[in-house]
């Protein structure tokens, strides 16, 4: 998003950054951002876009994946989009979103385009819901001006297809079959306070309080036969708000707030709501990380029910989050990247091996959540580890970081940072039923101890 400088600057220093300890964010190895919910399967995926570390405006480069099956412990699916995927961009990979068609995955993102010094909105496709993805047209699908931010695209129960994208406007075109293109000219949605509760930007009056603005980030989606336009609104610092309508470009009826200005360390806000296994969750954007903030931003989710009228609850942010819908199942080969929380870790990837979790210290740990052992419990516990140096120990625990023991694996050194060695120990005690289990990494105080692959029970 566009925000002038000196609104930065003020909303930077109304924030103070909050420390989260538990599971919301849902994100803890890297700043995510823009949250977009897609189901496909029995999995849930979110495609968001990453903030860099010690970033002073929205320097983004990647598109990241996150999936799950029971909302709480989430596999990172890394990076399957960036900026040098398109050739005519070069600058600015904000807020996305994916969606299926006919077994092809259409992936629109905003960026900066090299042929107008613009902000444009581009396709890749894909044949799977994590990538690769590749430019599906070698230029951008539309290529407008500042305002070309934040695509939202929809599939109708006739098959007819609309994207719609804008800060402070808000465009909007039916594309094709093929996803790609699209005939005729750009629509632009007429904003009214009875629509959006406010008129048009120019038509506001600047001692006169509205009951909202939109500002960006539209989330364009239909439920029970109506239609819902939920986007960030109310300028700076974001509220999510929302508009309602009988058809797919209106005319929009100004519903109220969904989630109000709150003190989440972040003045913007995106969202993305999604029903997945007969439940209804709302994704958002908090800057509530250590380190984190308004370019820092990291995404969470709330589950809500729906008022009978079909209308949104006031949803305010939580640092529990969603509950667990299933338990995990634990055997067989987990990839280590998967995790319901984590501190000090991150991931990083490898063109043989995919991702692992990389920089682990002393004291970091990753916690696995409602696993269940069924009766009996595991014997074996083995990972696949990799160390340039001395290594370190993997301990296994149970329902806390500093909780019962399990097993101990011993991590040696393996001749290099990616020389892959599996190591299986026995467990030391019973953990049958479901219970959260921790990874507890221990070593040399201060260096980087080894990076793990994947981990089984047995």
């Amino acid at each position: 998003m566009y925000i002038p400088k000196k609104y930065i600057a003020l909303a930077f220093l109304s924030f103070a950054v909050s420390s989260v300890s538990a599971d919301n964010p849902i994100v803890q190895t890297c700043f995510t951002t823009d949250p977009a919910p897609m189901v496909h399967g029995d999995r849930l995926y979110i495609y968001t876009g990453h903030d860099e570390n010690k970033a002073d405006f929205f320097w983004m480069q990647e598109w990241r994946v996150y999936s799950t099956d029971d909302m709480v412990n989430w596999t990172d699916h890394g990076s399957p989009l960036a900026i040098e995927d398109f050739e005519w961009a070069d600058d600015r990979a904000w807020a996305p979103q994916c969606i299926e068609r006919d077994g092809k995955f259409y992936f629109y993102v905003p960026l900066h385009s090299k042929l107008t010094g613009a902000m444009a909105i581009g396709v890749a496709v894909g044949d799977t819901p994590t990538g690769p993805f590749k430019d599906a047209l070698g230029k951008p699908l539309v290529d407008g001006n500042w305002a070309y931010i934040d695509p939202t695209v929809f599939i109708d129960d006739d098959g007819q297809a609309y994207l719609y994208w804008g800060n402070p406007n808000l465009y909007y075109v039916k594309l094709n079959k093929d996803m790609v293109s699209f005939d005729g000219e750009v629509g632009m949605i007429e904003q009214t306070p009875e629509g959006f509760g406010k008129p048009k930007f120019v038509e506001m009056e600047p001692e006169k309080k509205y009951n909202s603005t939109y500002t960006e980030g539209p989330w364009f989606y239909k439920r029970d036969g109506k239609y819902y336009m939920v986007y960030a609104a109310g300028g700076i610092p974001e509220n999510i708000s929302y508009s309602m309508s009988d058809g797919p470009t209106g005319p929009w009826k100004y519903k109220g707030v969904i989630m109000p200005q709150c003190d989440t360390g972040s003045f913007t806000n995106h969202s993305g709501i999604i029903d997945f296994k007969g439940k209804s969750y709302f994704f958002y954007h908090t800057g509530n990380l250590p380190g984190g903030g308004g370019f820092g931003r990291s995404v969470a989710v709330e589950p809500f029910e729906y008022n009978s009228d079909g209308t949104f609850p006031t949803i305010m942010p939580t640092k529990e989050g969603a509950p667990a819908i299933k338990t995990f199942e634990p055997y067989g080969r987990i990839e280590a990247e998967t995790m319901a929380w984590s501190e000090g870790v991150t991931t990083e990837p490898n063109s043989n091996t995919g991702l692992y979790v990389s920089d682990v210290h002393d004291g970091d740990f990753i916690k696995l959540a409602n696993v269940n052992f069924k009766s009996g419990g595991p014997k074996l516990f083995g990972a696949s580890v990799a160390s340039a140096l001395r290594g370190g120990k993997i301990e296994v625990r149970m329902d806390g970081k500093d909780g019962p023991l399990v097993a101990v694996l011993d991590v040696p050194g393996t001749g290099g940072w990616e020389k892959w060695k599996y190591i299986e120990v026995p467990v030391c005690a019973e953990i049958p039923g479901v219970h959260d289990i921790y990874f507890v990494f221990k070593g040399r105080k201060g260096p980087k101890l080894f990076n793990i692959d994947f981990w089984k029970f047995k």
